[in-house]
């Protein structure tokens, strides 16, 4: 099957666009891991997001998600921006520049799946950080990167501003070998951290305090200390992914659907004073903010506009 593997490989990064892949043998998840991420749990560090304490026996056997799967296909795709926004506005996060990955990511694991399938028969199912598994171990598993003190999983040479997703496939493969490197003695982002989210050991970040988490997933009205952390992130955060290291190699995507438009480009101070629902839905159509919505959007507005003015 080394044939088909390679083969499978190269089509997923010339002809799908794809910056990595790699293989892993679809199994029950590591017992370090397993135990660590029910730890995490247990202590409430996930916060609002109640949904990653569930389906755990789905997350700790990946098997369960496609009967007779063999192995994980591991696929990163890059979203590094060519243009950014002005310093001086309300920042968003880096992910959320152009159209959803979601939609993006999925199509091309879609067409992975089929090449699959038409040349060897097997069944797959494509996975983008909607289903219980762990994206982040499976892609160090499947020999793409590491997962670093800020949680983000690092490709060594590339960084980690990439988007996840897999196929589940009841091909057997030979599996790559995991990447083994890590962060070292490196703090940059644990020190970096505008809101103290993390605390420089693997896979403890609190969600409680993480700045991405409070914009995003968080629906109630912020107190006024976690509103002041918030500085001017309207909407997500990227500080821990710039001042680690790695990210000095990031390079800008290709993929056109991760551009940001002019008028998303253009969004100030003032034209946020004035945005209706109607201005959000053009703005953003076919974005990741849907998740927060107008209304998400506009509190997030509220209090980091007390913020400038402090």
């Amino acid at each position: 099957m080394c044939g088909i593997k390679e083969q499978i490989r190269d089509y997923a990064i010339l002809s799908c666009g794809f910056n990595a892949c790699g293989f892993a043998e679809a199994s029950s998840v590591g017992i370090a891991a397993r135990d660590n991420y029910s730890k995490w749990i247990a202590e409430g560090k996930h916060f609002c997001m109640d949904y990653l304490s569930r389906n755990m026996n789905v997350r700790d056997n990946p098997r369960l998600l496609l009967d007779g799967a063999k192995t994980i296909i591991s696929a990163a795709l890059n979203y590094y921006p060519r243009q950014f926004q002005p310093e001086n506005a309300p920042q968003f996060s880096y992910y959320a520049y152009g159209k959803d990955y979601h939609d993006v990511v999925k199509a091309k694991l879609r067409k992975l799946a089929d090449y699959i399938t038409t040349n060897t028969g097997e069944i797959c199912r494509v996975c983008v950080d909607t289903a219980p598994l762990r994206e982040r171990y499976w892609a160090q598993q499947a020999g793409l990167g590491f997962i670093g003190k800020n949680n983000q999983l690092i490709i060594p040479g590339k960084g980690s501003y990439f988007f996840l997703g897999e196929v589940i496939t009841t091909l057997p493969t030979e599996p790559d070998k995991p990447c083994e490197l890590s962060c070292g003695e490196c703090r940059k982002c644990v020190e970096a951290c505008p809101s103290s989210a993390l605390s420089g050991n693997y896979g403890a970040l609190d969600a409680h305090r993480c700045i991405s988490c409070l914009t995003i997933e968080y629906h109630d009205e912020f107190a006024e200390q976690t509103a002041k952390s918030l500085g001017n992130r309207i909407y997500g955060c990227d500080e821990c992914q710039k001042a680690c290291p790695h990210n000095r190699a990031a390079q800008p995507s290709g993929v056109n659907e991760f551009s940001p438009s002019p008028e998303f480009l253009s969004l100030s101070y003032q034209s946020m004073e004035q945005l209706t629902e109607e201005d959000f839905r053009r703005i953003f159509k076919g974005s990741a903010l849907k998740r927060t919505k107008y209304a998400g959007l506009m509190r997030n507005f509220a209090a980091i506009r007390k913020n400038i003015s402090r």
